[in-house]
Order: C-alpha cells, then sequence, then structure tokens
C-alpha cells in the first residue's frame, strides 16, 4: 500500500508492528516502486522516526516493510542515540510530523560485544572504534553480571537511548507528554526476524 499516514502514534507503532510480521511471514507489500520516487521527490511526510544500528543485517525499511517516505531513519554502530540522532528525530518531528520514534537495538550487536569486551579485559580497539567502546561502556558495566550480558546489554541500551532522547530534547519530552508522538525501544531478533517491543 503506497503512502498513507497513520491517526495515531498508537496506529503508527502498530503499522511498524504488522509490517515486521509480513517481512517476518515472508509476504512483503513494500517493493521499491518508480512511481512512488516519483512522488516522494516533491516532498516527505514520514509517520515514524527509527534511530536503529547500522548493522548490515538491520535493514530498518525492509524488517518493517515500509515504502519509501514512511521511514525517517538515522543509524548509528550500537544505535547510540547521539546530540545528531536527537536532532534528526526532533526535525522529522517538528518539520515533518513523525508521530513515533522508535530506538532499535538488535540481537548480537557487534558494539555492545566491544563494550562488553572493553568493561570484561579492558581491551582497546584502533581508530574511532574506541568510541563506540567507550560510549556503550557504561551500558556493558551495569549489565554485568547478568545471566545472558550481551542481550541484557543490547536491551539496556536501547532502554537508556529511549531515556536519553526524552531527557535531552525538549521536543520529543513535550510531544510524548502531550501523546503527539510516542517513544518506543525495541529488539529486532537477527535469527527469528521478529521486532520486540521492551515498553
Amino acid at each position: 500500500m503506497p503512502y498513507s499516514r497513520p491517526a495515531t502514534p498508537e496506529a503508527a507503532l502498530q503499522r511498524l508492528l504488522e509490517g515486521n510480521r509480513r517481512f517476518v511471514a515472508e509476504c512483503p507489500q513494500a517493493p521499491a516502486v518508480s512511481a512512488e520516487r516519483i512522488e516522494l521527490a516533491a516532498g516527505q511526510k514520514p509517520y515514524a522516526v527509527v534511530i536503529g544500528c547500522s548493522d548490515s543485517r538491520v535493514p530498518v525499511e525492509t524488517i518493517f516493510d515500509q515504502h519509501p517516505g514512511n521511514l525517517f531513519v538515522a543509524r548509528l554502530a550500537g544505535n547510540i542515540v547521539s546530540d545528531y540522532c536527537i536532532a534528526s528525530a526532533e526535525y522529522a518531528i517538528t518539520q515533518l510530523g513523525s508521530m513515533i520514534v522508535v530506538i532499535l537495538g538488535h540481537t548480537s550487536c557487534g558494539a555492545i560485544q566491544a563494550a562488553i569486551a572493553a568493561v570484561e579485559s579492558g581491551q582497546r580497539f584502533s581508530g574511532h572504534i574506541q568510541l563506540l567502546a567507550d560510549a556503550l561502556a557504561p551500558i556493558a558495566e551495569a549489565t554485568r553480571g547478568t545471566p545472558d550480558w550481551w542481550q541484557a546489554a543490547v536491551e539496556a541500551n536501547v532502554r537508556a537511548g529511549k531515556t536519553r532522547i526524552i531527557e535531552r530534547s525538549e521536543i520529543v519530552r513535550t510531544a510524548a507528554e502531550s501523546g503527539t508522538i510516542r517513544v518506543a525501544a525495541a529488539v529486532y531478533d537477527l535469527s527469528s526476524g521478529l521486532v520486540k517491543l521492551l515498553d
């Protein structure tokens, strides 16, 4: 189905989850279509913002089975909610009318694994990679000792991202408090293909 806007933030979230179920069932409805591309050249009104990981196994539009124009996506290894990601979300909310922000992590995240290695053994990484490990080290430290440390850290990271964007952005916080947007934390399972909400 080409672009149509959900009526509420809850309907927007439901549409994403329904798309994810179609993706898992291998019944997608959103192939890239030239006519849509031409129509979208005139402007965009994405209903959802997704802040996700750069991992090549997590193609955001594909796993939610969404047409071009539906999602405003910011991707950074470890789905770190940086100030630039926050600014991107604020732009989508204030200028494009987006009504939901999803902080999307995924199982077996390499950036989280690097942070765990840094905390566990003091491992250091070359170049700018260490910046990722350092940014995620507090999450790794906070979840140390849990039965499945890696998965616990992945989930804690998306929850922390949700908290961070609400605390650091007056735009997001005000819109969420008024009910005009929803902020959600979720994890994509690489094996099953399913997206699980954490809130």
